[in-house]
């Protein structure tokens, strides 16, 4: 029998990479045993060095749950043993359907018949993944957002054969470890927020291949302006304001025509070499040869304090209740 959400202590993480291993901290956090199995045999080295020189000081910050502890980290020999007895399993291996496909059979042959298996996928849909398993029921999308061990969404899916049993005890089981989950009621691929960004991507590839706007110029267009609004009220609740006292209906009237204007090329422009190491050299520019470490704790810092600020806020429990 499925155990409550407030009583999972079982969990196996399966990849161990950026996004596993900040799943792995997330649940540590919780006060959870996380049994966890990656095929690279440096991947528990790289995981404990991370965890105690990056991650749990920030975790720490944060408040952690009674009984967590890094002492509750375990690693596999096999995917087999270190999903047999977990209750709830997080899969993280790379984006390829092929690798997704095998990977679901080998964890639904191996693990208990009621434990849900969710995938932190960023763009295949379960009904994709779950070909080859016996229990597709219990199998859903849970893709989050990095790094994992901060940041608040991860976006539930459910396949064709996934229950609404299934699907609502992993939101619930989300939300009872402090996360924002987003259940989705149709599958579409990219999910909401990456085919946001995917948009906002191709736009920026626009600019930059035709000299509209520099990597600096644009990211500072986006911290300064949208980025911030954004994170406190959503861009449509932003353009709601945006209406005046009429909001949304007054916005849509008056601006609708402009839909019509030539501010989005919608289509991705081809990524040369030119184009590539024009990003690429942008971002080395704009970053002053800081390293991904050191950028990292900058970004993980500002989180926290944007979480802790947001977390009294009406608007940011809307729709999560």
């Amino acid at each position: 029998m499925r155990p409550n959400v407030n009583e999972v202590k079982n969990v196996a993480v399966i990849g161990a990479g950026v996004i596993g291993g900040g799943w792995v901290a997330h649940f540590l956090r919780q006060g959870m045993n996380v049994t966890v199995w990656d095929p690279d045999p440096e991947a528990e080295s790289k995981l404990r060095e991370r965890l105690e020189t990056a991650v749990w000081p920030k975790l720490e910050r944060l408040g952690l749950k009674e009984g967590a502890s890094m002492d509750n980290l375990s690693f596999a020999p096999t995917l087999a043993e270190a999903v047999v007895n977990a209750e709830f399993i997080q899969e993280n291996t790379p984006e390829r359907l092929p690798i997704k496909i095998d990977t679901y059979k080998q964890i639904d042959a191996a693990c208990p018949k009621d434990s849900i298996i969710a995938s932190s996928t960023s763009g295949y849909l379960m009904t994709e993944m779950a070909v080859e398993v016996q229990h597709p029921e219990r199998c859903v999308v849970a893709h989050p957002f990095n790094p994992p061990y901060l940041m608040p969404l991860v976006e539930v899916v459910a396949g064709k054969d996934t229950t609404d049993e299934a699907h609502d005890w992993a939101v619930d089981f989300y939300k009872s470890t402090g996360k924002q989950p987003l259940k989705l009621k149709k599958e579409v691929p990219g999910f909401v927020a990456d085919r946001i960004m995917e948009a906002v991507w191709r736009e920026i590839l626009h600019m930059i291949d035709n000299d509209m706007a520099s990597v600096y110029e644009i990211d500072a267009a986006v911290r300064y302006g949208p980025g911030i609004r954004w994170a406190l009220m959503g861009p449509l609740t932003v353009l709601h304001l945006g209406g005046g006292e009429g909001g949304m209906a007054h916005l849509i009237h008056q601006f609708g025509p402009s839909l019509k204007a030539p501010w989005t090329f919608l289509e991705a422009p081809e990524l040369t070499d030119e184009l590539a190491n024009k990003v690429i050299d942008g971002c080395d520019e704009v970053t002053d040869g800081r390293s991904i470490r050191d950028l990292e704790e900058e970004r993980d810092d500002l989180l926290i304090r944007m979480i802790e600020m947001l977390d009294n806020s009406e608007l940011w429990h809307v729709g999560n209740k």
